[in-house]
This record gives C-alpha cells, structure tokens and sequence, in this order.
C-alpha cells in the first residue's frame, strides 16, 4: 500500500530527536516491509528511501494527499475527519474533554486508557542508527534524560535520588540554568549537565551509565528515554506513571514513588549489579523495535481500509495528566 506520514516537524531528525525519530524510523520499516512511504513534513526536509513533499501552509491537509495515497498517517490532530482512510498517533496528553477523531491511537496501553481508548501501538526505534553498546567499558555514572525544563520530568528528583545513592548522575537534555519555564537554578555536586545532546557524545554517556533514574510527576505517554537507556544496558529506577510499568518490569528495574526506595535500589546495583545489562538490552530488542512497530501500524491501516473505524466512540482526555502526582 501507498502509506503518506505527515507531520510538522522537519527531518531527518539531528542530535536529540523525540517523536521525529520515531516517525522517521516507521517510514523506513514500512518501506522495508514492501510499502511505498511517502512524507509531508516542512521544507527542507529530505530522505534518501522515501519521497518529499513540502508543506503548503496556504492549503487544506486534503489538497495536500496525492490521490494514489491509500492511507494517511497523521503524527498530530489535523483539525476535522479526513475524507479518505487514516490514522492519527497522539504522542501527547490531550486535553481533558476535548474529542479526537475516531481513528487516533495512541502509544501506550495506560495512554489510550486514560483517553477512552483500547487503541495503541507502542513506539519503537531502529536500533541499528545507534553505536553499539560496549559492554567492556567502566560504568561511572547513574544519568536522566529528558527535557529537564518541563517540571514535570523532576530532574530535581532524579538529582535527589543520586545523592541519597551517593553518585554522579549525568544529566541529558537540560542545563543547570533554565530560562525556558521559569527561573530554575540547579546545583548540586553530584549533578552534571550536558544539554540536549545526541549522537556519540549520548551514546557514550548512556553506555557508561549505571542506570536512569527517570522519578516523572505526571503520566508519561511512553517514553523514549527509558527504552534508549535499556538499550545500553541500564536498569531504570522510576516512577510507576503512565506507561513505565508498560515498558519496566522486575528484571529490567524498579518503579516507586519514594526517593528512598530508589535510591536503595540504585545502591544495591551499584553494588551487586542488580540487574542484568543484557536482560535490559535484550527487552529493548525484542519489545521496542521499529519493524515491531511497522507492523502493528500495517493492521491499523488494513482496519481503516476496510472501512472500520479503530475507535466506536470518538477518544477524548479522561484524566488529569499534567498535575503533579506522588514523590517523597
């Protein structure tokens, strides 16, 4: 089938990535699964295994699809029901009460539940873009990842957490200043920032890392950085929110509401190595891949093209996901 992704963020994605690395990643397994991929994304974008086309933004996403696109797989809420077969993923927390269209999924179980949904596919990436971990190399650090503006990611937490453990923890995607949400200065002796950092340098900080502690206060909708960070072998010591319970189990790492509770537990891998880097490395392989995730979305496109819609009722925000949930 003819498969257009569309999204408002240009590609390919550089350095730190997020949801474009996701949709660039599908594009590709679903070429490699036999379909033609089509994007829509701003100018200046470009891709060496499917066409370009540029955004107009003097036109309607309608006079937007080429007429031989069997399926349009829109990365955010286009504004009203597409004439033609789609798909919607909604990577955020939608509002609460506000309708989304029948055929949106979501990328998580807990997500989709907390919209009304049974609908979902959990992200994935492929793992041949990344340097391959070395599993011979000194472990030094605990780290976060994440964009540490947002309060509710609770790098202060993660911070917290370390200096009970007594580590380092290298922080990725954050500075010690923060001028973005807020005035925030940051200081501790057991914190280092490196920024929003990607490529080698992220890579490298991941492989020397001896787990994410990754304490979120709201519903995290998936999480990228917990199934990166087990790719290279880190254990995750985080809050029970959202889609973490999804993505951690027991051999992979620890979910708590309480600084102390993971502290102790990042301690005891510290000391013990708790848990198997291998086992986490393995899970991310198996349960988190793009061709995985081509292949769940290939059944959602099969669905709409037979006319059924994914969802009976439109899915809409059930719960409050922003607010601050439980630490101490």
């Amino acid at each position: 089938m003819h498969i257009m992704l569309v999204n408002v963020a240009p590609i390919p994605v550089f350095a730190y990535g997020g949801t474009e690395r996701v949709v660039w990643d599908l594009g590709l397994a679903l070429t490699e699964l036999g379909h033609e991929v089509s994007f829509l994304v701003p100018a200046g974008s470009s891709c060496p295994f499917a066409h370009i086309q540029f955004i107009d933004p003097t036109k309607s996403w309608a006079a937007q699809i080429p007429a031989d696109v069997d399926v349009v797989h829109f990365q955010f809420h286009p504004g009203s029901e597409p004439d033609r077969p789609y798909v919607v993923t909604e990577h955020g927390n939608g509002q609460i009460g506000k309708p989304l269209l029948r055929n949106t999924v979501f990328v998580s179980g807990s997500h989709a539940a907390r919209h009304g949904s049974d609908q979902f596919v959990l992200n994935g990436l492929d793992w041949r873009n990344y340097q391959a971990p070395n599993w011979e190399i000194k472990r030094i650090h605990t780290h976060f990842l994440g964009k540490a503006a947002w309060r509710v990611k609770n790098v202060r937490g993660a911070i917290d957490v370390a200096a009970l453990a007594h580590t380092p923890i290298a922080v990725l995607g954050g500075s010690r200043f923060n001028f973005k949400r807020g005035l925030r200065f940051t200081f501790s002796m057991h914190a280092r920032f490196y920024g929003m950092v990607g490529g080698s340098t992220k890579f490298n900080l991941l492989n020397q890392s001896n787990g994410l502690i990754f304490p979120v206060t709201w519903h995290e909708p998936f999480g990228l950085a917990v199934i990166e960070s087990l790719f290279y072998g880190c254990p995750v010591f985080a809050t029970p929110y959202g889609a973490l319970p999804e993505l951690v189990d027991s051999s992979v790492g620890v979910l708590s509401t309480s600084s102390q509770e993971l502290s102790q537990a990042v301690k005891q891998q510290l000391v013990g190595n708790t848990f198997s880097a291998a086992a986490c490395h393995e899970r991310a392989l198996i349960n988190f891949s793009a061709a995985r995730m081509a292949r769940q979305y290939e059944r959602k496109y099969r669905l709409v093209l037979s006319g059924s819609a994914l969802n009976t009722i439109p899915p809409n925000g059930l719960q409050h996901a922003a607010n601050r949930l439980l630490w101490k």
